[in-house]
């Protein structure tokens, strides 16, 4: 079961242009939980003077994060979309380091998967953002969902 779960979360992440042009790599799955890394790419960056991350890619990151939570998850479906995020940016991210995602889904109705997130580089212990997200569930080909 979790080979078939980290093949669709990889194959979620691989059909995103947007995660592919920014280096995002699918790291860990587990059934309704996503690590997402992105390098550091001085392309990326937001305020030449401080060389920090623009926060468009943390927030691209932490989305897609958190959809490959819901495509890991057994009552995701088979695909996902994104109905609201919301983003608490805490501190700007350091310069030079990876940025990693960790989303994960705390509750799932018929419709609808909830999941929480948090960006952090290589200080761990201060997250770079917060999220909250909820994502679609679609119906499966069988009329489940």
């Amino acid at each position: 079961m979790a080979d078939i779960l980290e093949k669709m979360a990889q194959q979620f992440i691989a059909a995103l242009p947007h995660a592919g042009r920014l280096g995002m790599v699918l790291d860990k799955v587990s059934p309704g939980r996503a690590v997402v890394s992105m390098p550091y790419d001085p392309m990326l960056i937001g305020d030449p003077s401080t060389r920090v991350i623009h926060g468009g890619a943390v927030s691209a990151l932490m989305d897609t994060a958190g959809g490959a939570a819901v495509m890991s998850h057994p009552g995701g479906g088979i695909g996902t979309a994104t109905l609201d995020l919301r983003i608490d940016y805490m501190r700007p991210a350091t310069p030079d380091q990876t940025i990693t995602a960790v989303a994960e889904v705390y509750h799932v109705t018929r419709t609808i998967a909830f999941v929480r997130a948090e960006a952090f580089d290589h200080d761990t212990d201060r997250p770079v953002a917060a999220a909250t997200g909820a994502f679609t569930v679609p119906e499966r080909k069988d009329g489940t969902r």
